[in-house]
């Protein structure tokens, strides 16, 4: 366990930094400012450069540098979702981005500029690290963890740990290929664990014992597979111990001279069996006690993460009702946008980042200071990333709700479209990607403009639409109930579409429904698949369950058939 060392104070509810961190950073930015000196010298090339910025966050895209910054597990406080919106004024062009990793993007840095921007990010106790590269990345983690009223256990805490013994780790700085790993502590997976390197659920045994659910070697892409279980209870003790394991195995093992093969999720499909006998066999041989989680340090972290000072309320108190009785607009805001808490009289609040017509994701300067703001006076200074590109303030007193959602509506923040057909995934595609053979956000935008209609949005119910620009899947169009995938024919941007798929616990890749359709038809093709699904639904039932049941005929000889 040497590989933890600071406990966290018991005041705060994110990570803060003791100065063992902060003279790390300091160190780390002298050392960045003098690569880019001599970058912008001419002393070193581009591709000199390039291993040097990565490991500091920082992309070359189509049009600039984008520096990606690390928000460990998608919890942020006031202060440095303030900072962020001024990073985003001051160095970029008054926009942020976020991501399905729950981190944040600017996509306009001046590469004479990045420092200054990681000093401003230190001032506030964060950093740009492990953001890129072939190293474990931001271990994301549910969005309504430490408040959701159906949580076993708080996976934050865990997610804590991973973060700890990920940073900087000595054999796993260079593996194969970048490394991701989700947690969830609810029965319910909002986490997508199934489709990532490692994805983890933690529970509670017969005893009440932690433990941790274990699948490998989920994963989109070129090759999108489903994750397997690998074991059904790791006790708490054991937890790091089997990560170390795993990630051995990999580290070993996974091809490192074929990028297209060199993710976990094909070294487990190529080994299968083999892959869980190699790792009880690394477990077998490490020492006794050795990566040990030490209950002690589980406690410190534990207590880091003791809920707020919640007040003693009833649910559903006098005020909250009168409101939603006087107003129906914001009746029909709080019945989308709020999620149950564990605490009686409170409620999680999501906060959509798709208003119609708008970039998934984005949130200008304005819109960060004044969810600073809202999370100072309303949700005790805590604010949330979610995995959909949303941001969440976990702890709102149900009497509360209407004040926030009236200061939400002032800055275009107070959008009811959580989980609807609006509420899209898109990644930033070729409009900034460098990776992308087509654009994602226009799409996006048509689909939102097109299903506008709130009441039509409500009629349609629960459903997902993601779209990626390239093969590389970072819009999760695998596990869309619709997925988009943007490809290149002949210099032309064309989107094949699939259906079906979930990020849940019920996760499956999405089936390919045929031929893909132009830039300019792909919108009428979605339309063409709601109205289908409207024919054809059972009552209450969800685009993806009608898929299901039905199967694909109907909506292929929708999409195909001659005019």
């Amino acid at each position: 366990m040497d590989q933890i060392t600071h406990a966290i104070p018991p005041h705060a509810r994110t990570y803060r930094y003791d100065e063992v961190d902060r003279d790390f950073l300091a160190a780390r930015i002298a050392e960045f400012r003098d690569q880019v000196a001599r970058r912008l010298s001419g002393e070193l090339t581009e591709d000199e450069f390039k291993p040097l910025r990565l490991m500091n966050g920082l992309y070359l895209q189509l049009h600039a540098y984008m520096l990606r910054v690390a928000i460990p597990y998608g919890v942020i406080d006031a202060r440095q979702m303030r900072q962020l919106g001024q990073i985003a004024r001051r160095w970029d062009r008054g926009f942020g981005h976020f991501t399905t990793r729950q981190n944040i993007q600017f996509n306009w840095t001046k590469l004479e500029e990045v420092i200054d921007i990681l000093q401003a990010l230190a001032d506030v106790d964060m950093h740009a690290i492990q953001t890129s590269g072939n190293c474990v990345r931001n271990v994301t983690t549910d969005e309504f963890a430490g408040a959701a009223k159906d949580e076993l256990v708080d996976p934050r805490v865990y997610a804590e740990i991973l973060r700890q013994w990920s940073t900087l780790h000595p054999e796993f700085t260079y593996l194969p290929r970048k490394f991701k790993i989700a947690i969830t502590g609810a029965p319910h997976d909002r986490a997508a664990i199934k489709v990532h390197d490692i994805g983890v659920t933690a529970k509670r045994g017969a005893a009440g014992a932690i433990g941790f659910e274990i699948w490998v070697g989920g994963g989109l892409g070129r090759t999108p597979i489903i994750g397997t279980k690998l074991f059904d209870f790791v006790p708490e003790a054991d937890f790091l111990k089997t990560m170390e394991a795993v990630l051995r195995v990999y580290n070993a093992l996974g091809q490192r001279d074929n990028i297209y093969k060199a993710r976990i999720k094909i070294l487990v499909r190529d080994l299968g069996d083999e892959f869980r006998r190699l790792v009880e066999e690394e477990l077998a041989a490490m020492p006794a006690g050795h990566y040990r989680l030490d209950p002690a340090i589980v406690a410190a972290i534990r207590a880091h993460f003791a809920p707020p000072p919640f007040a003693d309320l009833q649910d559903d108190p006098p005020r909250y009702r009168r409101a939603l009785e006087a107003d129906a607009a914001f009746a029909t805001w709080a019945r989308n946008s709020t999620h149950p808490h564990r605490a009686p009289g409170y409620a999680s609040v999501v906060v959509s980042l798709k208003p119609i017509g708008g970039i998934p994701g984005d949130a200008s300067a304005d819109q960060m200071e004044a969810i600073a703001e809202l999370a100072e006076a309303f949700s005790f200074g805590e604010i949330r990333v979610s995995h959909v590109q949303n941001l969440v303030l976990p702890h709102v007193r149900q009497e509360d709700l209407h004040a926030l959602w009236q200061g939400l509506k002032q800055h275009g923040l107070a959008t009811p479209n959580v989980g609807l057909i609006s509420d899209i995934i898109a990644c930033p595609g070729m409009d900034y990607c460098a990776l992308a053979t087509a654009r994602s956000i226009p799409v996006a935008q048509r689909i939102s403009e097109r299903f506008a209609s709130l009441d039509r949005q409500l009629d349609i119910g629960t459903l997902h639409v993601n779209i990626s620009g390239c093969i590389n899947a970072c819009g999760h169009h695998h596990v869309g109930h619709i997925g988009l995938l943007g490809v290149d024919k002949r210099g032309e941007e064309v989107y094949q579409i699939t259906l079906g798929g979930s990020a849940t616990n019920d996760a499956t890749i999405g089936e390919l429904i045929g031929p893909a359709f132009s830039y300019d038809s792909v919108v009428d093709a979605v339309e063409t698949l709601i109205r289908t699904y409207v024919a054809h639904r059972s009552p209450g039932e969800l685009f993806k369950d009608t898929y299901r049941r039905i199967g694909p005929a109907p909506f292929k000889e929708a999409l195909y058939a001659p005019a």
